[in-house]
């Protein structure tokens, strides 16, 4: 229960602050996209014989390349990451089905296995968090203001798309430590949900980014006291706690709003 929790901790503290530029740049299909991915990196990984994480850190890599690649070809955006999307998990599912000796067990993968976390996951899950909050320490100014106001961005001499692949290497390292904890179908939740609870009190970027940091890690927190109370799957019980400070957070300030 400890390693779990404190797995966790480490997934939230990386998802939310990534989560707020999701929610900015309104790329919630884009991080779907690349979870999806991720079931492709993980049939790979188990054919080829290599590391998981680096299976699906370089899936997830390449998805985010080949959507930027088609992105500027003239497709709709919302259609390209729909189809690829679906399209990956897909293809990943059909893979999984021709390992042959290899015991896989989907459910984990796609809803994650948070109470199987070993010693050597937890180091890994903290490895990439650590990662991603050194990177978006490191390119915050940028990525803000390439986020919010591309043009002024070039003026002053900061390229988007180079913020643009700061952000997908986070992703991609995000959705690789995440799988084992929360599943593919709920890492888009991760990344999402935190950070809209976080936007309905923030005034700041800085602030909506902590918020969203602590409302992910109570969320861990209380999904694993519930998932331990009712014997609920771990991965969603946490999702469903998210989901419900969301959704007392949404009425909240619709209160503060009318009396206002």
């Amino acid at each position: 229960m400890v390693r779990a929790t404190l797995a966790g901790i480490g997934v939230a503290l990386a998802a939310a602050p990534l989560g707020c530029f999701v929610v900015w740049r309104r790329m919630a299909y884009f991080g779907d996209a690349t979870a999806h991915a991720s079931i492709l990196g993980v049939a790979l990984a188990l054919t080829f014989d290599v590391s998981i994480f680096g299976g699906v850190m370089v899936t997830a890599l390449l998805m985010a390349g080949t959507i930027s690649i088609l992105s500027g070809r003239g497709y709709a955006m919302d259609t390209l990451l729909g189809v690829l999307a679906h399209s990956a998990l897909a293809f990943g599912l059909v893979a999984v089905s021709f390992l042959h000796g290899v015991r896989v067990d989907l459910m984990a993968y796609l809803f994650g296995d948070i109470l199987a976390v070993t010693r050597t996951d937890l180091l890994i899950v903290w490895g990439g968090a650590v990662a991603v909050l050194a990177l978006l320490g490191w390119r915050w100014s940028s990525l803000l203001t390439a986020t919010l106001n591309p043009e002024l961005a070039r003026a002053s001499g900061i390229a988007p798309q180079r913020e643009q692949l700061a952000l997908t290497i986070a992703l991609a390292i995000v959705v690789a430590v995440a799988i084992k904890v929360v599943g593919v179908l709920l890492i888009a939740a991760m990344l999402l949900i935190p950070a809209a609870t976080a936007r309905t009190f923030a005034n700041t970027p800085e602030r909506m980014a902590l918020l969203a940091s602590g409302i992910g890690c109570l969320s861990v927190i209380c999904g694993m006291f519930v998932s331990y109370d009712l014997d609920t799957p771990t991965g969603p019980s946490i999702v469903s706690v998210s989901t419900v400070l969301f959704l007392l957070a949404s009425t909240l300030a619709a209160s503060l709003r009318k009396r206002s």
